[in-house]
């Protein structure tokens, strides 16, 4: 039996604070736990790095939220480039994007069983048994997702409650140690402020908000999506950045520049030079359930996408049908078998080069669709002409500052859909009426 997509209140399960855990939920992942190692070697040019990173993000909060409201469609981005571009340049967005989710999942899947592997040593030797409680793992949120929306709604907004704990306690740890001077400051000529290393450092920043579009994904799931959206999309964006502002910021303060940027753990080490020695536990059970509460939020998109592309004719149309509660299973079955796929194939390779990897693919995908959402927005309007152009230019910057490797990977993963698109305009024309 198939739902109706546009459905009532009981197909639209998810209102304003459930839709704005799936935004933070989504940017705020295990990621964030080692960014301030991986900005302390920048030293002041993060300032001006975070700076350019939440505006052009904001930006672009603003252009989803605006087109949103014009749109509140299933799909989000797909919708948008369709209505502005056509189906075909539509598709290939989409696909590319649609790539990086179920490919992303696989590693944020990764990622929490490694961080259950403090708990269960034996997940760091025995591979088999990893991948196997990690396939698992994908399974177990898909799922929850498919027995409901509003199900995966109240995991994402318990997961993302309990992430922002160790954040905020960092925070609070460098408010209570500033007035005894405590704090390190880094030094303002190692290295010097140039626009390279803002640039790069941009990068870094942007990787942590991969997912501002997250609401926007299963609009038809979203009660009164024209308002509830964009408030969604944009007061999650700035609640987020407002957190690693100050939470990576405290980290570098409380550890020193050189010693953040050899940590392992930073958070851990922050948390447990005044908490104990049992902090790294601690952080590690958080770091876990940040993971979790991403992968539930990003399995959600990666059937919704698929749903939606099927609704708009590009896809088969089986993966559109709706079960009785309103979610599209056999997408989500779809995309959690390749997730397993790309886990059993990669078994063998280490946790960091399959981040690597996925980084590449996850950050040039957003970073392509990013730029012609800000294009479709200069095409439709819905937004003002200064703030599309400002989140275009954002977009352009930060991929050129992605670097050649990674723009590469990003035209081999749009080219892969050629035969899939060919295949769908042929059965069209054979379908058409003569």
């Amino acid at each position: 039996m198939t739902g109706d997509r546009s459905g009532g209140a009981a197909a639209r399960p998810l209102g304003l604070v459930m839709a704005t855990a799936l935004v933070v939920g989504n940017m705020i992942g295990s990621g964030v736990y080692m960014l301030p190692a991986s900005l302390a070697p920048y030293g002041w040019n993060v300032i001006p790095a975070w700076g350019i990173t939440i505006a052009g993000s904001l930006a672009l909060a603003a252009v989803f939220a605006g087109l949103c409201r014009a749109r509140p469609e299933t799909g989000g981005p797909y919708v948008y480039v369709r209505a502005a571009f056509g189906t075909d340049v539509a598709f290939y967005i989409a696909w590319a994007y649609w790539i990086s989710l179920f490919v992303g999942n696989g590693a944020i899947a990764v990622a929490t069983v490694s961080y259950l592997s403090a708990f269960v040593p034996a997940l760091a030797t025995n591979a088999l048994l990893s991948t196997g409680i990690t396939i698992a793992l994908v399974w177990t949120m898909t799922a929850i997702n498919i027995s409901g929306t509003r199900n995966a709604g109240w995991v994402q907004l318990i997961a993302t409650a309990v992430k922002i704990l160790p954040l905020i306690a960092v925070v609070i740890i460098a408010a209570m140690a500033a007035p005894h001077g405590d704090l390190t400051l880094p030094d303002p000529h190692r290295p010097e402020i140039g626009l390279a290393a803002i640039t790069t450092a941009g990068t870094l920043t942007l990787w942590a908000f991969l997912g501002m579009e997250s609401a926007t994904v299963p609009a038809g799931k979203v009660a009164d999506p024209g308002r509830t959206i964009p408030l969604a999309t944009f007061g999650g964006t700035a609640l987020t950045g407002l957190i690693y502002l100050f939470a990576c910021t405290a980290v570098i303060l409380l550890l020193a520049p050189d010693v953040a940027a050899h940590s392992a753990a930073p958070f851990a080490d922050v948390i447990g030079r005044y908490w104990g020695a049992s902090a790294a536990h601690v952080v590690a059970a958080f770091a876990m359930i940040s993971a979790l509460g991403a992968l539930n939020g990003w399995i959600l998109l990666q059937g919704e996408m698929p749903a939606a592309m099927a609704a708009g004719g590009v896809f088969p149309r089986a993966l559109g049908k709706l079960a009785a509660n309103g979610v599209p299973v056999r997408a989500h079955i779809l995309s959690s078998c390749l997730v397993t796929a790309v886990l059993a194939l990669n078994a063998s390779k280490t946790t960091v080069n399959l981040f690597t990897f996925v980084a590449l693919l996850a950050t040039t995908a957003s970073l392509v669709m990013y730029v012609f959402v800000a294009a479709a927005a200069l095409k439709l309007g819905g937004v003002r002409r200064w703030i599309a152009i400002s989140a275009a230019i954002y977009s352009l910057w930060a991929l050129y500052g992605a670097g050649i490797e990674a723009n590469i990977w990003g035209a081999v993963l749009i080219l892969a859909g050629l035969p899939v698109w060919w295949v769908m305009r042929r059965r069209a024309r054979h379908l058409a009426p003569a």
